[in-house]
């Protein structure tokens, strides 16, 4: 089952000439920062979206009342502080001073209190906090107050996570209904949107907002002071590999976000050129499955494929030979935090054998039916991925419908809940922030919330009754025998299959100084 990579030949080698538009290749500003995101930016609202490439776009447009620092604690952004009452079911959280939106207007605490509403709606730990208040109510212009059925030491972490981010925006955006997207982006954040410099498909344009009010603290991933350091941000979406590596060696780009790993070595070599990893919370591989309709409904279907899955081929597709940026013999949690276990590994550990997934396959009343597999080829990661788990299901007598696609439409179709025949999907490949998987409170993706629930929508009592006891206790010894009941059901449940852990290295021009590390954002960063 190894995967034969494709290696780019030596495109570098024209760096020199100016690959892009001679709009691109302007003379550019010692203020300006040319960055090539992962994809393009085709959705705005980052709340009603849990891409990526959008959650990016809204830490430099939007705030959040907290944020997560280096050590994934959370810490007050937008909050000044919090006061707990009442047994700790009353929290009253009060505004930092000078917090003003783009528009010139003032953030209120009715802003907020709108906004957490809207997220609540959507998000999997949002709706859990949302459940457990009675009340989330704006008792000034400078406070809030959540009146909870019972204690929930969660909520800075809920409201500061990085990943499916509560963003603050004004009331009158936030009253958006969620199944609508907002698209006029006005923020309290670092950075302005500027919509009519926007061209979809090519780029997004952003600038420093001289009203954002920093912290004091120094940058610490999601938290700390946001000072933005150039006066302008512009996003160009530039597919091919090869130019996208050309124009940063020529210094036409700034920062390409990522790099494939067939070009790493050279970049590597490449004069003005750092390659380093700066999101250390990495990314977690997973095949998710459809829940809802056939094959992929019948757990026993799911579970069959865990002996054809190896995941160094999965790894050495995403990201090469490097033994340093990835891990295999990964379960449902991030190595190395405090949750992570071996509970179930047999599973994935054992020898591979797809003889097996046939028997297992026939076994589990497989009859043929269509898998539609949905793969964003503009996403490097996911699309190595998905030809590792194509070969899988061919050479197991799947009927397999692969459509390759761009992510922009990838995005909006992985919502659609109809059956496969009607615009709906099968399978995917997916990558998540490590982040989202050190604890079970944000970890939606192994839940099982049904159409309440991340995209594929599993549906598992047992699997929620142990995640709402994981909440109740804050033993770090409950915790863990919570989390190893945890992964072994989801070794029967099959939420997704786990394809490894890596990270992601970024690159950028050597005069690009003090990026934080985190995933990409742009506060702190400086151009020399």
């Amino acid at each position: 089952m190894a995967y034969r990579r494709v290696v780019l030949s030596s495109a570098l080698a024209a760096a020199a000439a100016p690959l892009l538009s001679p709009g691109l290749a302007r003379a550019q500003s010692r203020s300006t920062l040319k960055f090539i995101p992962q994809s393009d930016l085709a959705l705005l609202d980052p709340v009603q979206t849990t891409g990526l490439v959008t959650r990016n776009h809204g830490a430099m447009v939007f705030d959040t009342l907290y944020g997560l620092d280096a050590r994934f604690a959370p810490q007050p952004q937008m909050a000044a502080g919090h006061v707990v009452e009442n047994d700790g079911k009353t929290w009253t959280i009060t505004l930092r001073d000078g917090l003003t939106f783009h528009d010139g207007t003032p953030v209120r605490a009715r802003d907020v209190v709108a906004s957490i509403e809207r997220w609540c709606r959507i998000d999997a730990l949002g709706q859990t906090l949302r459940a457990t208040a009675d009340e989330i109510a704006a008792i000034s212009d400078k406070a809030l107050r959540f009146r909870l059925k019972r204690p929930f030491p969660q909520l800075p972490f809920a409201l500061g996570k990085s990943s499916s981010v509560c963003f603050i925006m004004p009331e009158r955006l936030a009253r958006t209904d969620i199944s609508v997207q907002v698209t006029e982006m006005v923020g309290s954040g670092p950075f302005r949107f500027l919509a009519q410099e926007r061209m979809a498909g090519q780029r997004a344009v952003y600038e420093k907002f001289a009203g954002y009010v920093p912290r004091n603290e120094p940058p610490s991933f999601f938290a700390g002071g946001k000072v933005a350091k150039v006066d302008r941000v512009e996003w160009h979406t530039i597919p091919d590999a090869s130019t996208a590596a050309a124009a940063l060696q020529s210094g036409e780009m700034d920062w390409w976000e990522q790099p494939i790993p067939d070009l790493l070595p050279a970049l590597r070599r490449a004069r003005g050129v750092t390659v380093a990893v700066k999101d250390r919370g990495g990314y977690l591989g997973m095949i998710r499955f459809n829940h809802l309709h056939p094959p992929f409904d019948n757990p026993a279907i799911r579970r069959a494929f865990l002996a054809g899955v190896d995941q160094a081929d999965y790894m050495t597709a995403t990201m090469g030979t490097d033994r340093s940026l990835w891990q295999d013999k990964v379960g449902f949690f991030t190595p190395g935090s405090t949750v992570a276990n071996d509970a179930g590994m047999e599973a994935l550990t054992s020898p591979r054998s797809l003889d097996r997934v046939k028997r297992a396959l026939e076994e589990a009343g497989y009859k043929g039916e269509k898998v539609v597999f949905i793969v964003p080829t503009d996403l490097p990661a996911l699309n190595a991925m998905s030809e590792i788990a194509a070969d899988m299901f061919r050479r197991t007598g799947v009927n397999l419908d692969y459509q390759a696609l761009d992510w922009g439409t990838v995005l909006p179709r992985l919502s659609n809940r109809q059956t496969p025949d009607r615009g709906g999907w099968s399978v995917w490949c997916n990558y998540l922030p490590g982040v989202v998987a050190v604890n079970p409170t944000a970890h939606s993706w192994i839940r099982g919330m049904g159409l309440r629930g991340p995209v594929g929508w599993p549906e598992s009592a047992r699997m929620e009754a142990l995640r709402d006891t994981f909440l109740e206790t804050s033993d770090a010894a409950e915790q863990l025998r919570l989390a190893r009941e945890m992964q072994l059901q989801a070794f029967q449940d099959i939420p997704y299959i786990p394809t490894g852990f890596y990270y992601q290295p970024t690159a950028f021009r050597a005069n690009i100084r003090n990026i934080v590390e985190a995933f990409p954002v742009f506060w702190g960063a400086e151009k020399g």
